[in-house]
């Protein structure tokens, strides 16, 4: 086996183990990347000599190490991300009484970055998790925001598999969602990525017209519909606006 292909695989495995925060098993790795169990083993403890992963004995699971955090908690602060995003989004969430969100475009995924919970229901995403641009509201609000023919030529790349029942999967009715989206200024999601929420939300971009990311308010729809999320719309744009002021440019 080449070092390149060693390589490959071990960060194929450390993606893999994103997926289990608290851990699993050594089988469950096996099998969820395809490898034979020695390959998979022998992976993960070349991970854990390197401290980009842990093993807990008392259990017998592998989980990510804080080498990883120490990384992405570097790569945050060097992108403006922890001074800049949070307190637009704890402001955000005060102002409207909901969860608000930041994500980033990486590749054809949005990847979210900080969260805030509103102060009565908790939002289904996460720091760290990762959804195809089609799903999101903040997906879909990247998309809109690049330039007319770069987000034709992105969409065609996306493989536009179903999330839930709702998940737009054909390409002209995604394109649809988007030209409107360019006109409104920002992007409406319901039950896309989960049933029972809905989201909508804004790009960000730099004075220069660089797309950095998307906010997003989040809610329930007992708690909100489309209606009662538009009613917030001026203060995502306000929220907008401070983060492109403020976040250094792509």
């Amino acid at each position: 086996m080449s070092s390149s292909s060693t390589l490959t695989k071990g960060l194929d495995m450390l993606r893999l183990m994103g997926q289990y925060p608290h851990g699993a098993p050594a089988a469950v790795f096996a099998k969820e990347s395809g490898l034979p169990f020695s390959t998979a083993y022998r992976l993960l403890n070349t991970l854990i000599e390197a401290g980009f992963a842990e093993f807990e004995p008392a259990t017998k699971q592998y989980r990510i190490g804080l080498q990883v955090f120490e990384l992405s908690q570097k790569i945050s602060a060097s992108r403006g991300y922890d001074g800049a995003v949070l307190p637009v989004l704890k402001e955000l969430s005060r102002v409207t009484y909901e969860s608000c969100l930041f994500s980033v475009r990486d590749g054809t995924d949005t990847v979210t970055v900080h969260t805030v919970d509103g102060p009565e229901f908790r939002q289904t995403t996460d720091p760290g998790d990762r959804l195809p641009l089609h799903v999101s509201s903040m997906g879909k609000a990247i998309l809109a925001a690049l330039p007319a023919e770069e987000m034709r030529e992105v969409v065609a790349e996306l493989h536009l598999e179903a999330r839930t029942v709702h998940t737009i999967t054909d390409q002209d009715e995604l394109l649809a969602q988007l030209e409107a989206a360019r006109v409104e200024g920002c992007v409406y999601q319901r039950e896309e990525v989960d049933l029972g929420m809905n989201a909508l939300a804004t790009a960000v971009r730099s004075p220069s017209g660089a797309v950095l990311g998307a906010v997003a308010i989040a809610a329930p729809l007992f708690r909100a519909d489309q209606d009662g999320l538009l009613v917030h719309r001026q203060a995502l744009a306000d929220a907008v606006q401070r983060l492109a002021a403020t976040l250094p440019a792509a």
